[in-house]
């Protein structure tokens, strides 16, 4: 199934819609697009970047994965990409002599919101939330909201202790089955009965909702 929402094109799994076999999206992530690929660019095949996201994120329109081609070479005299146009005599210049950042890494369950920018070689932690219009060039922490240009740290979602829960629990990894069973937990906006509900479950005693 491409489209989540019967009779509406603009918002699509991504997953069945991947051909680049350097983007790697897991199950139910969803786009509010028609076409997530274009929202990839400077992806190129010799740099071998991959961009990495989990299950469960949700990306609004307009936001853009900015890939290591888009960097050119800093270190020599000019910073012009001759190897990237017709007419010029020049090979692509080795990794080491481009600012490379490495694979765009998002976890799971993170909200992107609209017309943000990820720039090369972030990792965005699960949970965590891009602000609209922001643009992404260094690592977010899970569960922690950022926004801005530089995107700057507002706030962290929970305390500590309800993020290492959640991280321990991991719900985005179990069976569709559980996780629609878990749905009063994971909508659930009463912070202590998450936390009392976390650890029961990550004790073995079961659910206690």
């Amino acid at each position: 199934m491409i489209h989540p929402i019967p009779g509406y094109e603009k918002e699509i799994y991504v997953r069945p819609t991947v051909t680049n076999p350097n983007i790697v999206v897991g199950d139910f992530t969803y786009i509010a697009d028609s076409a997530f690929e274009s929202h990839v660019t400077h992806h190129y095949e010799w740099l071998g970047d991959k961009l990495v996201i989990g299950r469960f994120c949700q990306i609004a329109s307009g936001v853009e994965f900015i890939m290591n081609g888009a960097n050119h070479q800093m270190n020599a005299v000019s910073t012009y990409p001759f190897y990237t146009l017709e007419g010029w005599d020049m090979e692509p210049p080795a990794h080491c002599d481009l600012p490379f950042k490495g694979d765009t890494v998002i976890g799971n369950d993170v909200w992107i919101g609209q017309n943000a920018v990820i720039l090369p070689g972030v990792r965005i932690g699960d949970g965590a939330i891009v602000g609209a219009e922001s643009v992404v060039g260094s690592d977010v922490d899970p569960y922690t909201v950022v926004a801005g240009n530089p995107a700057r740290v507002l706030r962290k979602r929970f305390d500590d202790e309800l993020i290492c829960l959640l991280l321990a629990f991991r719900w985005w990894e179990k069976s569709t089955v559980e996780i629609n069973s878990l749905i009063p937990l994971l909508t659930c906006s009463d912070q202590e009965t998450v936390r009392r509900e976390l650890k029961k479950r990550l004790t073995g005693l079961g659910p206690v909702l």
